[in-house]
């Protein structure tokens, strides 16, 4: 019976000959010459990849599909899930148990996803300069789905939210997916199990991988590093970022070329992982000068970052000051290194200072900011 549609991946059965081939009479030489050549490999005629076979794909999987969409390819791992990988310990698999941090800041890097997937912004309302950063309304842009579970979730939430009639501030919503809460009437609102589910993502993506341990009364998932390359190159960005010494942003510390917001993403790393209290994991082979002065420049590209504009000073204040002193060489490198990473972040709005996802971003960076005075 001849098979019609789709076939299966594995198609190399048809060339390999069987018991019963043998009688079946066997065509002519003059028979092949004339026969049609065959589709050379890198013609697939509607496949996903090359090889002949018609597989069963999605286009918004493909490389690229959405870059023009939403201004560059999406990366492998969210910025959630970078977040989390940081703080996982590489042969335990879980993160501290006094980390009290960590739950609240991937709320606010769920929406800086969204932010930098050009899926929500702020109201663009001329009185909305009235009301500070963390109180401005947000609006959904665009309902098309991400295809990662905790953003679509909390895309279709805000939606439903906005289609009430009802717009709520950064602050709030940061406030309502964590949970923090009085409203009986918002419980609902409540993101369950982020962490879980992001490291369940990364299993699904090669990352990590899932054991079973005993913690004496009862047995835990546990999720340890399967790829440390993975882990290692998000470590690296970080540190590149951090110690960089030049006005020009290292490429070092940047995603691969064609990503989406590379500047402003590896700033919102750097700087949801600092007050998420993961940042400390990632400099494991640096002194104490250079962490204490890695921790400083992560407080002022905080406070240049939480802001709107980017740089327009009135910041937060510093979270940590400086426990050593430092030389005017060592403090000039790490202002123009600031400078720089505000120019080229700047360079990636779309509409200059009127990018509405932009200015999101920097009002969750606002509320992050504050984090330890919130909890």
């Amino acid at each position: 019976m001849a098979s019609a549609g789709l076939s299966r991946r594995r198609a190399a059965a048809a060339t390999s000959p069987t018991a019963d081939d043998d009688d079946l009479p066997s065509a002519p030489p003059s028979a092949l010459s004339q026969s049609s050549p065959p589709t050379p490999a890198t013609e697939h005629a509607g496949s996903a990849f090359a090889g002949g076979s018609r597989i069963a794909y999605d286009p918004r999987d493909l490389p690229g599909a959405d870059a023009d969409a939403e201004g560059g390819d999406v990366p492998k791992l969210t910025l959630m899930e970078e977040v989390l990988l940081l703080g996982i310990k590489d042969k335990q698999g879980y993160l501290s148990f006094w980390n009290d941090n960590i739950s609240y800041a991937l709320r606010g890097c769920i929406l800086i996803e969204l932010a930098m997937r050009r899926r929500i912004g702020v109201v663009r309302d001329s009185g909305r300069k009235r009301l500070p950063l963390p109180e401005r309304a947000i609006t959904v842009l665009s309902t098309r789905q991400t295809g990662e579970t905790l953003l679509d979730e909390t895309l279709r939430m805000m939606k439903q939210t906005e289609d009430a009639g009802e717009k709520m501030g950064v602050s709030t919503w940061v406030d309502l997916l964590s949970g923090e809460t009085w409203n009986v009437l918002k419980i609902g609102f409540q993101l369950k199990q982020v962490r879980e589910r992001l490291a369940k993502g990364l299993v699904d993506k090669g990352v990590l991988r899932t054991e079973k341990r005993n913690f004496l009364l009862f047995d835990m998932a546990t999720h340890p590093v399967a790829d440390a390359h993975v882990k290692a190159g998000v470590v690296n960005r970080v540190v590149a970022l951090l110690t960089s010494g030049t006005s020009a942003v290292p490429p070092t510390a940047l995603d691969a070329p064609g990503t989406q917001c590379r500047v402003l993403r590896a700033v919102c790393l750097a700087c949801a992982a600092y007050t998420a209290s993961v940042l400390d994991n990632a400099f494991g082979r640096l002194g104490y000068e250079e962490r204490e002065g890695a921790f400083g420049r992560c407080d002022e590209i905080l406070g240049e970052f939480g802001v709107w504009p980017f740089g327009g000073g009135g910041g937060p204040e510093p979270k940590r000051k400086p426990r050593i002193a430092m030389g005017s060489a060592g403090v000039d490198a790490g202002r123009e290194s600031v400078r720089g990473l505000v120019t080229a972040a700047r360079a990636e709005a779309v509409g200059g200072d009127e990018d509405a996802g932009f200015e999101l971003i920097a009002a969750v960076l606002e509320v992050l900011s504050k984090l330890d005075s919130l909890l």
